[in-house]
């Protein structure tokens, strides 16, 4: 059986919710082009993400440990990876459009540097007076300037909806800056629920990396209430996590997030009685949002993650070194630009000096950082 695009498009308007992105009603790309016979748009949005550069990359880039840590911790990738699947069951269940949902979730890490948010902090410092860093910012350049796959066009010349998508991804630790992308209404749904997935899974999925690496043990969990909760409800009594337990109880964090949402967004949708994407974006509030109950436990979680793990002294002392690298990198890059790669020194009269060193090391993966670092200032180590 072979679906052609219209046919793919018809199904899109039978099954999805009248609030839902369309890919037949897209705003279109910035570049004419003809769509493909058997993909939508949001299709060929998704695959062209998935085959950039950037997105490979993503495999050597800090979540919360450097990659040469340990192979069982998360990277950025695998990260990316666990958004877009929590991303296509939130979407399914709520009859958004999977296929643009799951884009967003695939880009919208694309423009962390490496080491995690120890690197964009570092670069948002030094580029304080050139414009600034932000991973939202970078990920929209990388899609519309620093990759490039056709010569009639730089960047992946996506539509507007998964664009916005990206730019007006948000999250506790994300402030998005909207202004060529209609600032005053909010994300569509899809946006909103790509947000949602991203928080949902670094929160549970750093618990369980915190819980392998040993930072976080049962113990100091106890009288955190999602914890509690958790442990109860796999019927876990042994003071001690063995592997099979912790993975039990990740996945039940999970599954209690996930419904929780779904339940909450369904009766906030009923409730406002909005018909179209419009409608939606032009509500005072988001409307994916968890319970009152879960919020608050959620809170809580995030609180005891910031202290018990993301300020564990391992990791901040990574982070200090991370810094430190970057830092040293740019401030070298800037007083001789003639160490820069020859493609990055061709780019200096287009972008600037800092833009274009900023580019260069917010594409660097962790490994490729600390190499570059060592060749720049080891004198026995080959530049």
């Amino acid at each position: 059986m072979y679906f052609s695009r219209s046919q793919l498009e018809d199904i899109e308007e039978q099954s999805l919710a009248p609030y839902a992105c369309h890919s037949r009603v897209s705003k279109g790309r910035a570049y004419a082009e003809d769509e493909p016979e058997y993909r939508t748009a949001f299709q060929r949005d998704r695959d062209r993400i998935l085959h950039t550069t950037a997105f490979r990359r993503l495999e050597y880039k800090t979540q919360v440990f450097i990659n040469y840590e340990g192979d069982y911790y998360r990277t950025r990738l695998t990260h990316t990876l666990e958004v877009a699947q929590l991303g296509r069951t939130i979407a399914r269940a709520l009859g958004a459009n999977e296929d643009l949902v799951e884009g967003i979730c695939l880009a919208h890490d694309l423009g962390h540097s490496a080491f995690g948010h120890a690197g964009e902090v570092a670069l948002a410092r030094l580029m304080k007076d050139f414009g600034g860093f932000d991973h939202n910012k970078q990920s929209l350049r990388i899609v519309t300037t620093r990759e490039r796959r056709s010569p009639d066009f730089t960047g992946l010349n996506l539509t507007w909806e998964l664009r916005e998508g990206i730019v007006k991804h948000e999250s506790e630790y994300d402030i998005a800056d909207a202004s060529q992308f209609n600032p005053d209404l909010r994300g569509h749904l899809e946006a909103q629920i790509a947000n949602v997935a991203d928080e949902l899974a670094y929160t549970a999925h750093d618990l369980d990396d915190g819980l392998r690496s040993g930072m976080i043990t049962p113990g100091v969990l106890e009288g955190i209430t999602l914890w509690e909760i958790l442990v109860e409800s796999v019927g876990l009594e042994t003071p001690l996590l063995d592997d099979l337990s912790r993975h039990r109880l990740i996945r039940r964090l999970i599954g209690m997030e996930v419904t929780d949402l779904v339940q909450t967004t369904h009766e906030r949708l009923r409730d406002s009685r909005v018909r179209s994407v419009e409608e939606l974006q032009s509500l005072p509030y988001n409307i994916i949002s968890y319970s009152e109950d879960m919020h608050r436990r959620n809170r809580q979680l995030k609180d005891f993650l910031y202290t018990q793990l993301y300020r564990h002294p391992r990791v901040v002392r990574m982070q200090v070194k991370s810094e430190r690298v970057i830092t040293d990198m740019f401030d070298a890059f800037r007083s001789e630009p003639t160490i820069l790669p020859r493609q990055f020194q061709d780019q200096i009269e287009a972008f600037g000096l800092e833009r274009t060193i900023c580019d260069y090391i917010a594409g660097m993966t962790d490994r490729y950082a600390i190499e570059e670092h060592q060749k720049l200032f080891d004198p026995l180590v080959k530049p």
